[in-house]
């Protein structure tokens, strides 16, 4: 029995290693990389690698800059437009796997710009031919069971296309509520030939679902319960106001196009440097090496084995990091350093409560026991209070009364991994390392 725990133990480590073995890694004649994980499942294709992703402060990337032609917007539906062309492109640039784009809006005189920084992106005429393009919206009849199989793409597997409503259709989408719940719904007017299309479309799919998408992007599948003759239609559903504004900007992006056309491109290196990055990374095994001979001189065998937990935390962390993956930046390497700290504090919760069993007089095994037992509610409270903490800082619904900066972002998102992994290793993995060695 022994030797099977340790026969998964190593073979554990060993997955953990290959997933955060370095890019290009030569030894002698040969060069190990990540895994590549290449999966069909239902006749989909799944292929996921374990890289990197370094930010914009560690890598550098691209920096564009695209003016908006307003010329043929409304006035009162400018903002709107504007905000849709900014979520459309980062969407489109996440989708074409660049991950923690910064994308901002700014006016200049009556002039409106979109700039984009594209981290680890160097191919400046590649980024520009993935988001340079006018938004498209298009409306789909649910495909066959043949079509769905005929597919690769998991985004269109549900949706045959329909060469005749697009976009150019719609007149308009705006928020209204329904009269009989109140609930926010989206209303849409559609142009006379669009009327016509949708009428169709509807006679021909009643019971069933019309696909709406923006791009590649499906951002609504309403249910046909009638044919919809004249040219206006409603979506409704669960949504929230924030919602049912949200799809409406998305439509209208679609149905009143707002061409973008880039004014500026470069190439931008990293904003620290690569000797500042040097140093933190200098600092950051400084301070790991300290932190384990700490543990080693203060608590021997014990801190022996919380140095050998720590560096299979290490090791979790970078492979769920790539696994994600999370774009570090140098704000998130703080973060999950920060997270280390957390790890050692519950080691040192633990020892501490076994040294006072032992100095009791029970046995060791009792003492072990107990000591596991009567750590974990601190371990727990200090981990779980962190964690809220992180949260609240990487602020996932975007409130405005909270951050909404990458930087801060990275350093919770780290920090949150970080923290669960540490909760993992020192009440589990050390855990299970002392009843392996002292039984």
């Amino acid at each position: 029995m022994k030797f099977v725990k340790v026969f998964f133990i190593c073979l554990v480590l060993f997955l953990l290693i290959w997933i955060d073995l370095p890019e290009n890694l030569h030894i002698g004649d040969t060069t190990l990389n990540p895994p590549v994980v290449s999966v069909k499942l239902f006749g989909f294709q799944f292929k996921k690698d374990f890289k990197t992703r370094l930010g914009l402060d560690l890598k550098g990337g691209t920096h564009l800059v695209f003016q908006a032609d307003t010329s043929r917007t409304k006035a009162e539906d400018l903002t709107d437009s504007i905000n849709s062309a900014r979520d459309i492109i980062e969407k489109r640039v996440n989708f074409f796997g660049v991950s923690e784009p910064f994308v901002q809006t700014l006016k200049s005189g009556d002039k409106h710009r979109i700039v984009v920084d594209l981290p680890g992106v160097s191919n400046v005429s590649e980024a520009v031919d993935r988001i340079g393009k006018t938004a498209q919206l298009s409306f789909r009849e649910e495909a066959t069971a043949e079509a769905k199989l005929a597919t690769q793409s998991p985004l269109l597997a549900s949706f045959a296309s329909y060469g005749g409503l697009t976009g150019r259709d719609v007149k308009k989408a705006t928020v209204t509520f329904d009269p009989q719940t109140g609930k926010p719904q989206v209303a849409l007017r559609f142009s006379q030939e669009g009327a016509k299309l949708f009428s169709t479309m509807t006679k021909r799919n009643v019971g069933k679902r019309i696909g709406i998408f923006l791009d590649q992007f499906l951002i609504s599948a309403p249910v046909v319960q009638q044919e919809i003759k004249g040219g206006d239609a409603v979506i409704t559903g669960n949504f929230t106001v924030d919602e049912a504004k949200q799809l409406a900007q998305d439509i209208n992006a679609g149905a009143l196009p707002l061409p973008i056309t880039l004014v500026e491109q470069r190439s931008i290196g990293p904003t620290l440097g690569a000797q500042e990055v040097e140093k933190s990374v200098y600092a950051g095994m400084v301070g790991l090496l300290a932190v384990a001979l700490f543990m080693v001189v203060y608590y021997g065998r014990f801190g022996l084995i919380a140095s050998g937990a720590l560096i299979i935390y290490g090791l979790i962390s970078l492979a769920v990091f790539r696994a994600i993956p999370v774009v570090l930046t140098l704000s998130g390497i703080a973060g999950f350093l920060l997270s280390i700290g957390m790890a050692v504090d519950s080691n040192i919760l633990i020892f501490e409560r076994i040294k006072e069993e032992l100095r009791e007089g029970k046995d060791q095994d009792v003492a072990i026991r107990l000591g596991f037992g009567r750590a974990i509610d601190a371990i727990k409270d200090a981990n779980l209070t962190t964690l809220i903490v992180a949260f609240i800082l990487f602020n996932p619904l975007n409130w405005d009364f909270l951050p909404q900066f990458g930087l801060v972002r990275g350093f919770a998102l780290t920090l949150m991994i970080g923290v669960a992994t540490s909760l993992f290793t020192g009440v589990v993995i050390t855990r299970r390392l002392i009843n392996f060695f002292y039984k």
